[in-house]
């Protein structure tokens, strides 16, 4: 059997958001100080404490939206512990990552002009857990409001003259688990409650986001949906990938083949959550207005040897690169009910994109498959067939070509495809219909590697890293394409 790709040129099956590419900051480990935050006085250049490297390093991949300030921290996050003078900030202990001190020199200005600094759009997570629905509609008003009120006063008491824009806001996180342990009748009446005092000023917009289900619980997306869907614009999905059990997920590098493919095995299985959560949105929601919020997805592994067991750093690989490459295209795939995500997590912790060390910074295989498939943000996705060879071991099996495809505005086709298969090449044919007969000239940029576990190091920065793909031969609007043993390939198909 030989893999075919079928391309329908002249059909789209909707829009690919470009807040599907957005990324995830907690106060974790050295998430958000070392990797965003190190302060005014640092050797680091840096922005208002910033450091430049890192925000030079992601304005390159377009980031759309950031979400903050967790995760777990933020039903534990008070963020008038925050804001203020820095030597008067509240010192606190995080009790959900390492124990450490958290001194609060990162809050509410600061993640800010983060998002400025990116270009990006804030998605700030709300204190459901331990806060108050006062709390949470104060920290609205201060961020947003232009009028007179005490929220307004104080945010220009702390140097902020003009309120600022906010997209996105979550309701409460993970309510489920560390976010309070709720059940979900209970949480859909507080989510009720808490985002009526999540108000819109002036022409702010506040997309609303509900604490939807983790991994395949069915029966919280329903009974949320069914309690709450009038009042939310998105729900959240959070799916993790491992190869191994929750309690031995196994070593980011140094892995078998047989974790290998258990990763990858594992990763594919975010096309059947969202297919049987839709479903479930469907009955509540036909016309799709509420978008599929998947705020956390990325790969897990054990941390580091000799790395705090409570900062979650691992190294990152062409593996994680598979699991990106394999995952976006789902979320193509399901463009009409996943319109935002947020890889877990963007600097030094889990499936980052970045890693920092004192001073030295490297981008990760992650970042570059990010940085290929930025093409298809807004674009519009094309109907695709696909046809694969199955890739199996022990006993399991999973087809070895993982692909989509879309258009953009320059009417430029993109392809993405990922050959699955740690050892053996992947032939693709590829047939586009519905040109108007012009010829196409066809480039190409590839990632693969020589080993499973190969990553960069801050020795060896540059291990990982794209490549012009020329493997492929075109005859008039068939493409024979060679794709590379673990490999992520994005094609660009422009007429001429």
């Amino acid at each position: 059997m030989t893999n075919r790709l079928t391309i329908n040129a002249d059909s789209s099956a909707g829009q690919i958001s470009r807040h599907i590419y957005g990324h995830f900051s907690e106060h974790l480990g050295r998430c958000i100080y070392e990797g965003f935050w190190v302060g005014e006085d640092s050797p680091i250049p840096n922005t208002k404490g910033i450091r430049n490297d890192v925000v030079q390093a992601l304005k390159k991949l377009n980031i759309p939206n950031l979400r903050w300030p967790g995760g777990c921290f933020a039903d534990e996050y008070h963020w008038k512990d925050g804001i203020g003078p820095r030597e008067n900030r509240k010192r606190m202990i995080n009790t959900h990552w390492g124990g450490v001190v958290e001194n609060n020199h990162f809050g509410t200005h600061e993640f800010m002009e983060l998002c400025e600094l990116l270009e990006c759009e804030p998605y700030i997570s709300g204190n459901v857990g331990s806060g108050t629905v006062q709390e949470m509609s104060e920290w609205v008003e201060y961020m947003t409001f232009d009028g007179v009120s005490p929220m307004a006063e104080l945010r220009k008491e702390n140097g902020r003259e003009k309120p600022w824009n906010l997209k996105f806001f979550g309701v409460g996180n993970e309510n489920w688990g560390c976010g309070g342990n709720m059940r979900p009748q209970y949480y859909a009446d507080l989510y009720r409650r808490y985002q009526t005092f999540v108000r819109n000023y002036g022409d702010n917009k506040i997309f609303k986001i509900a604490c939807g289900p983790n991994v395949d619980d069915y029966a919280w997306m329903e009974t949320v949906m069914r309690d709450a869907h009038r009042f939310m614009d998105g729900i959240s999905l959070h799916y993790y990938t491992f190869p191994g059990s929750w309690e031995n997920k196994g070593p980011a590098t140094g892995f078998t083949e047989e974790f290998w493919f258990s990763t990858l095995h594992n990763a594919l299985r975010m096309d059947e959550l969202i297919t049987r959560h839709s479903a479930i949105m469907d009955q509540y929601d036909p016309e799709k207005r509420i978008a599929l919020v998947v705020d956390e997805w990325g790969t897990w592994y054990d941390v580091e040897p000799g790395t705090n067991p409570g900062f979650l750093y691992q190294q990152n690989t062409i593996r994680d690169a598979l699991v990106a490459g394999i995952t976006l295209n789902i979320f193509h795939q399901h463009c009409d009910r996943v319109r935002i995500a947020n890889l877990a997590q963007i600097v030094n912790v889990l499936q980052s994109v970045i890693l920092t060390e004192g001073e030295k910074m490297l981008l990760t295989p992650t970042y570059h498959v990010f940085d290929m498939y930025k093409v298809h943000q807004d674009a519009q996705l094309l109907q695709t067939s696909l046809q694969s060879e199955n890739y199996e071991m022990n006993g399991k099996s999973v087809e070895r070509v993982s692909a989509s495809a879309s258009v953009d505005a320059q009417g430029r086709i993109h392809v993405s495809l990922c050959n699955l298969d740690h050892s053996g090449a992947a032939d693709v044919e590829i047939d586009v219909r519905g040109l108007a007969g012009s010829k196409l000239n066809v480039s190409g940029t590839t990632l693969t590697a020589g080993a499973i576990d190969a990553h960069n190091t801050f020795g060896n920065p540059d291990n990982v890293t794209p490549q012009a793909f020329t493997a492929f031969e075109l005859n008039g609007s068939s493409i024979r394409a060679k794709l590379a043993p673990m490999s992520v390939t994005v094609l660009e198909l422009a007429q001429a």
